[in-house]
Formats: structure tokens, C-alpha cells, sequence
């Protein structure tokens, strides 16, 4: 994407014009998607704005990034959040950009968001909605700088509009702007516990923050409101640290560091809160020194820890693991989680199962094996890459038995109790904290409603080592799927189809596939059986079963066809109980290893892509169709593969050879 930057820059400097972004006009439809906007804007740069505009200002900066008459408080607190974490900052805005034109300025600015997976880089031209003049969305209030803004415009880009980020949360953008893994703890449960586990995440490499929620959410967009002891509601306070002093009567009291991403604003008011605070001259000299107390910087306070959970709702917490982490200063001493990533996707009829409450389906959602070397405290969470039209979401997890993965299957699933049930909603991301003991586990990520489709991240968090693949079948041919006519088994019922056979066949009692077609359809009992009679088919067929290389079949091949077709309808029909003929394409990889297929995802993905129908079924003549294929495929590649090596080799002409054949 740099190359895209690079180009865009090149092309510009050589019309000598300002970039204009296709992909996000400067238009009405980019601001208010499905509202009708309160009043029309005029987008403007920031050289029409102010005299000097400047990208980024570090000269003893004061915080002034306020949310404007429409941005979001939320998407505020975030940007405060990101800018205390300055090793995380300049990841997500270069610093080497700027208005000067001898500096190359044309128009365009780049951020990095983390966004469906991975670290995204997003260009967007510095065009900003503004009415009479003046900025409306968030911006810097009193200084020239201009990230606040083009940040805001790069991720509503990503969002489809302005309008959608009022929907966002601080979690997501927190996550989305660290690359971490959002969690969300109530202090309103029990305080020593919560207490407990603060200490144990502000070890490791986590962005601890506290808030306090508002329930009503219509408050007024203007004045965020503020508690009696000043602490802002909605906004981020960063934690930095939980310690116990003692005072000169022994009583021991335990203390929490907090800052507040607003710069000066936000500042807490309560006993404790700095050097000034009169409850610190019961304190020892070496105490208050040991705690720094002097050095406070700007923005940052004490708080007793009864007084900060009466205060703060809930804690949201950011974990990054230790790649993520390594260029951040504040997290450079702390314990980096451990993490493990799949990436992955619901495809409807293959492994779109939905969740438990689908019994016949569930089995085919991606089935991830979880290994934990020792008992620990995990974190889950699972990212959903539909942000436009996001699914319900979420996970459940079973242990494994002894037996491990050789236990699995559909009936696993109906037959044991699930240990980890995570809430389903429509968020981006779904989290759980979950107490593990050492072994082996399976865990299912799944869409609440079945044949929904979207691509995900799940990644599981330890602070120990611990392992995560997925659980598939490696391709092979159990049984051939091709059977052959047993003389006086078959015999009988066969013989009476002779005579149609001799009647289409030419003078060496052969057919080819044009009288192949003919006989089926003079054959073949019902409709439902004779939608395998296609001529497409009839030219696999022959394909598949021709051994002289002319293109046509003997009475004994056609005999084969006759023996083949039944097994392979007996097969169908077992999956089929509902509605005769009509195949759910979820079902299409049980029925093919009842013919004698096992088969990966990758290939059950691409035949259910060339067979599904539009209802998600296939028919018993699509159903044939992916045998004859199979069989060809599986049979050329055995007969070049004579010692089982398990890998061929091809020059171009055999390849494309093989390929058509199949």
C-alpha cells in the first residue's frame, strides 16, 4: 500500500494538483449515510482554513481535541487514549507528513488502522466537512494541528461515513487503533476480585482504562457530564498503577494511579489525588517519594481504590502481545502475552453452521484445537470482518477427551456439554475471560443464524505458552467411489438393459456420449434419478470410465455405471430425509465420504462453490457430477504417484491435460 501512497504523491507532484479521493468523495452520501444531514456542509482543506495549518505540534502540547457539534465523545476519549501511548501513536499516524509544499505536500495523508486482521493503511485526501467555515466533526480547538481531523475522516473511510462511527464504541476504536485485543471487566461485581485482577493485567503488556458509563445515552451532546468529583463520564482514564501506602496510624490503604486522556480537563477533585492532597501528610517522606509524588506529570492522579470502584463502572482493556507491544515505552518492563491467531470464514454450506441451537449443522463451523501446556487464565475474542452489516457473533468451546481429536464428530457435539459459552451479539468483537485447565480443547467460532457468511480473526490471549490450529482432513480415497458389476450378483437386474444398449451402440458395441445421454434417459427409473443424465454429465462419464482412450464405452462399463449409480444414490438418499431429491450443501461433505471421499475444506469449498444452487442445495445430477470429478482427480493423481509421496509432478501440457480431464 505504500506503492499506492507513492503513486498517488507522483501523480499529483506531476499534474501539479491536489489529490481527490475516488473512493470517498467530498459529497453529502460520505458525511450522512441514512439521515438526512442537519445542514449542508462545504468541505474545505486545511490551507482555506487556517494561515500555518500543521500535521502533528509535540512543542509542550496541550491537549484540545474536542468532538465538535457532531463527532463522537467516545472517538475523542480514544484519540486521547492513543496519544498518551506515544510508541503506539506514530504507528497509527506517520509523523513524516506535512502542509509544506516544498515538503511534497499534495493533498493526501496516510494512518494505519488495524482493521479485519491487519494493520491497514488507509490514504484519504485533507478535503473536511465544515459549515460556515468551521469545523464540525472532532478537531483541535486551539492549535493549527490537523491529525485529529484527517485520523477521524481515514477511519469513518473505513466505516462507509461519518454517520456510521456514531454507532462505534471507545472499545473498538481502542483496538482498532492498538491492534489489540478489547476487553470489558464490571467493577460492579465484587471489588476484591476486581482488585485482584487489575494487578494482574496492569503486569502485563495491557492498556488498563476505567469509565463510567452513562445509562441514559440521550445526555446532551455539548457538555460531557461531569461527576461531583470531576471525573468526566465516557472517557478513557488510563491506569497505570495499583499500590498500598501506610499511614503513621498503620492503617494500610490501597491506592490507584490514573490519568485522564484529556490533557487538564477530567482532572479528579477527590482525598489522594496529588502531592497537594492533605491525606498525603499522613504519609511517610519515603513512601511519597518512593510513589514519585513530586514528579507528577500533567493530567495524572491517586485515588483510593474504595473511592475508584464506587466511581468507575467498568475497566476496558486493551492486551497487546509482545510484537505489538515492543514500541511502547509504558509496557516495556510488563510480562507480554503470549497469542495465538486464525483467521478464517463462514461460507454458506460449508462452514456457516451457526450456533449450537443447530444441531444438524453446527459440526461444520471451523473447529480450532486449543492446547494449553498448563491451567490458566485465557482470553478469547472474536473479530468479525462484516462491519457494514455486522452478524451476531460468537463461540463455544468443549474439552477434549483422552481420546482427543479421533472423539470428534457430528455426534461429539450433541453428546457432550460445552464448557465455554460465550454471549452472542452483533459487535465487532466478542470477548471472554475464561479459567482453563491444562489440556486439549475444541473451539467452534460460529454466526448465531446458520449460512451466514463473513470472515473473522480469533485469537486466543495466555500469559503461558499454548498452541491453536484448525482441525481438518487431510484429502484421501477411503473406498473408490466407482464400483464395479459383480456377474451373478449384478447380473440379473442388468442383463435387461442389453438390448436398449445394442440398439444405440455402433458396430463395435460401444456408445459415446450423445448415445450414452439417449440410453439414460430410456433407462433411468424417474426424474429425479434422470437429472443425472445430462449430457455434461454423460461426457464425464465417459471421462471417468473410458479405459481405451476413444471416448466410448462397453456394455460392461455402462453395467458399472448402472451398479455406481445406485450406491451412489443410497448415499444421497441417507442425507436427504427431509425432502427427497434436494441436498443441503452443509451435507454435501458427509455424503461424499459415505461414497468414499474424505475431503479438506478447501475442496469442499470449491465444489459447493461450482454446485450449490441459489437455494443452497444441490441436486442428485450436481451430486454425481462432483463424484465423476473426484474419482478422475483422485485416480490420475494415484496412477502418477505410484510410491505415495503424497506430491506430483507436472510439465504444462500435462497439467492441462489432467486438468480437462477432471
Amino acid at each position: 500500500v505504500m506503492a499506492e501512497y507513492s503513486r498517488v504523491t507522483k501523480a499529483c507532484t506531476e499534474r501539479g494538483e491536489l489529490w481527490e479521493d475516488p473512493d470517498f468523495p467530498a459529497s453529502q452520501t460520505s458525511v450522512f449515510y441514512h439521515q438526512t444531514p442537519p445542514f449542508t456542509f462545504t468541505w474545505r482543506r486545511p490551507t482555506e482554513l487556517v494561515q500555518n495549518p500543521i500535521f502533528i505540534s509535540e512543542e509542550n502540547y496541550q491537549f484540545d481535541i474536542v468532538h465538535g457539534k457532531l463527532g463522537d465523545r467516545w472517538f475523542v476519549s480514544c484519540l486521547g487514549c492513543l496519544h498518551l501511548t506515544k510508541g503506539l501513536f506514530y504507528r497509527v499516524v506517520p509523523a513524516d507528513q506535512d502542509f509544506q509544499p516544498e515538503a511534497g505536500y499534495c493533498g493526501v495523508f496516510r494512518f494505519r488502522v488495524w482493521w479485519c486482521g491487519e494493520w491497514r493503511e488507509v490514504l484519504v485526501d485533507d478535503r473536511l466537512p465544515t459549515v460556515n467555515g468551521k469545523l464540525v466533526f472532532v478537531h483541535s480547538q486551539s492549535t493549527n494541528q490537523f491529525w485529529p481531523a484527517l485520523l477521524e475522516k481515514a477511519y469513518a473511510k473505513l466505516h462507509g461515513s461519518y454517520e456510521a462511527l456514531k454507532y462505534g464504541t471507545s472499545l473498538d476504536g481502542l483496538s482498532d487503533f492498538t491492534g489489540g485485543v478489547a476487553e470489558c471487566v464490571s467493577l460492579r461485581a465484587d471489588p476484591t476480585t476486581c482488585g485482584r485482577l487489575l494487578a494482574k493485567l496492569l503486569d502485563l503488556t495491557s492498556i488498563v482504562t476505567a469509565v463510567v458509563t452513562g445509562h441514559n445515552h440521550g445526555q446532551s451532546k455539548m457538555q460531557p457530564e461531569k461527576l461531583a468529583n470531576g471525573i468526566v463520564m465516557g472517557v478513557n482514564y488510563r491506569i497505570y498503577a495499583i499500590e498500598k501506602v501506610e499511614r503513621y496510624s498503620g492503617e494500610q490503604v490501597s491506592l490507584v494511579r490514573l490519568r485522564t486522556p484529556l490533557g487538564t480537563s477530567g482532572e479528579y477533585l477527590g482525598s489522594w489525588r496529588g502531592r497537594d492532597a492533605p491525606e498525603w501528610d499522613d504519609v511517610h517522606q519515603h513512601e511519597r517519594d518512593r510513589l514519585n509524588l513530586k514528579l507528577t506529570p500533567e493530567g495524572e492522579f491517586w485515588m483510593s481504590y474504595s473511592d475508584f470502584v464506587r466511581t468507575f463502572t467498568q475497566l476496558e482493556v486493551i492486551h497487546l502481545d509482545g510484537e505489538t507491544s515492543r514500541d511502547e515505552p509504558s509496557l516495556r518492563h510488563k510480562t507480554p502475552w503470549t497469542s495465538r491467531v486464525y483467521q478464517g470464514t463462514w461460507l454458506k454450506g460449508v462452514t456457516a453452521g451457526g450456533c449450537r441451537n443447530n444441531a444438524d449443522t453446527f459440526h461444520i463451523n471451523p473447529q480450532l484445537h486449543l492446547i494449553l501446556s498448563d491451567m490458566e487464565e485465557v482470553v478469547i475474542s472474536l473479530n468479525q470482518h462484516s462491519v457494514m452489516e455486522p452478524k451476531v457473533i460468537g463461540f463455544t468451546a468443549y474439552p477434549l477427551s483422552k481420546n482427543g481429536l479421533d472423539s470428534i464428530s457430528k455426534a461429539f457435539f450433541k453428546k457432550n456439554k460445552s464448557l465455554v459459552n460465550s454471549q452472542y451479539t452483533n459487535s465487532r468483537q466478542v470477548s471472554e475471560r475464561v479459567q482453563l485447565e491444562q489440556g486439549g480443547y475444541i473451539l467452534l467460532p460460529t454466526t448465531f443464524e446458520p449460512g451466514q457468511e463473513s470472515s473473522f480473526t480469533l485469537r486466543v490471549f495466555s500469559s503461558k505458552p499454548l498452541k491453536l490450529k484448525l482441525v481438518d482432513t487431510a484429502p484421501s480415497l477411503v473406498k473408490p467411489a466407482l464400483l464395479k458389476a459383480r456377474g451373478s450378483v449384478d447380473g440379473k437386474s442388468l442383463q435387461q438393459y442389453e438390448a436398449v444398449f445394442l440398439q444405440v451402440a455402433d458396430e463395435h458395441r460401444t456408445v459415446n456420449a450423445f448415445e450414452l445421454h439417449e440410453l439414460l434417459e430410456a433407462c433411468l427409473p424417474n426424474d429425479y434419478i434422470k437429472s443425472c443424465a445430462s449430457l455434461d454429465i454423460c461426457r464425464q462419464v465417459i471421462l471417468a470410465l473410458d479405459s481405451s482412450a476413444t471416448g466410448r464405452l462397453k456394455f460392461s462399463d455402462f453395467k458399472d455405471l448402472m451398479v455406481s449409480l445406485k450406491f451412489w444414490q443410497n448415499a444421497f438418499k441417507s442425507h436427504t430425509k427431509e425432502r427427497t431429491g434436494i441436498l443441503k450443501a452443509e451435507r454435501l461433505r458427509d455424503a461424499l465420504e459415505d461414497v468414499g471421499f474424505q475431503l479438506n475444506t478447501e475442496v469442499v469449498s470449491t465444489l459447493v462453490l461450482r454446485y450449490m444452487r441459489k437455494d443452497g442445495t444441490l441436486r442428485f445430477g450436481d451430486f454425481v457430477s462432483a463424484v465423476l470429478h473426484l474419482s478422475v482427480a483422485f485416480n490420475i493423481f494415484e496412477k502418477r504417484d505410484p510410491l505415495q509421496n503424497g506430491a506430483v509432478k507436472f510439465s504444462l501440457g500435462e497439467w492441462l491435460k489432467c486438468g480437462l480431464m477432471c
